[in-house]
């Protein structure tokens, strides 16, 4: 799910990612998902000065977030770790791109520090969230979020800035990417061994 809106100064906007329906009571500062097995997103802004505690019951139990400064914050009410980091998307590619060894290994370790929370942080733009947890992601709150499962490989550029994304996935999802990736950077056996 894509979203992009203007905001004041004090907006704080939610990404809510959930497992299953999420009823987002913005008045009670509540979140209730219900049991599910579709991954689900839905936003809601908070344009306040004042800190905003949200309470969250979910799968993974019940906890409170807060959210302190204006930005956009990511709420995983799932009851797994999501994972995810800025993207540069900008128009698609019109050659074939041939990846070296080592470009891929690379990736390949990058991916692996990634689920094991290792070199994350808001300097790197990449974040690790734990079930029932929130991080702000950016101070930009017209950047772009895609969640979890979404195939998007690009977005539309307005005028001569590039778009701010960033880019979320499951756990499950990135290690299907690192069994991928060691297949194809690990040589096979030799015929004779």
């Amino acid at each position: 799910m894509l979203l992009s809106c203007g905001g004041g100064s004090n907006l704080k906007r939610v990404l809510v990612i959930s497992r299953g329906p999420a009823t987002i009571d913005k008045d009670a500062k509540t979140i209730t998902v219900t049991s599910g097995s579709s991954s689900e997103e839905q936003t809601v802004d908070f344009d306040t000065k004042d800190k905003v505690t949200l309470q969250i019951n979910s799968q993974a139990g019940k906890a409170t977030v807060d959210l302190d400064s204006p930005g956009y914050y990511v709420v995983n009410a799932k009851p797994d770790t999501i994972v995810g980091s800025y993207q540069h998307y900008g128009a698609p590619p019109t050659e074939t791109q041939t990846y070296t060894q080592e470009f891929l290994k690379k990736q390949l370790d990058s991916l692996q520090k990634l689920i094991k929370d290792s070199n994350v942080s808001a300097a790197n733009r990449n974040y690790f969230i734990l079930p029932n947890h929130a991080v702000k992601v950016t101070d930009n709150t017209d950047a772009f979020i895609v969640g979890p499962f979404h195939k998007m490989t690009s977005i539309q550029q307005e005028g001569n800035k590039e778009p701010e994304v960033y880019r979320f996935y499951m756990v499950s999802e990135i290690r299907e990417t690192i069994d991928h990736l060691k297949s194809v950077t690990t040589a096979p056996p030799s015929p004779n061994q």
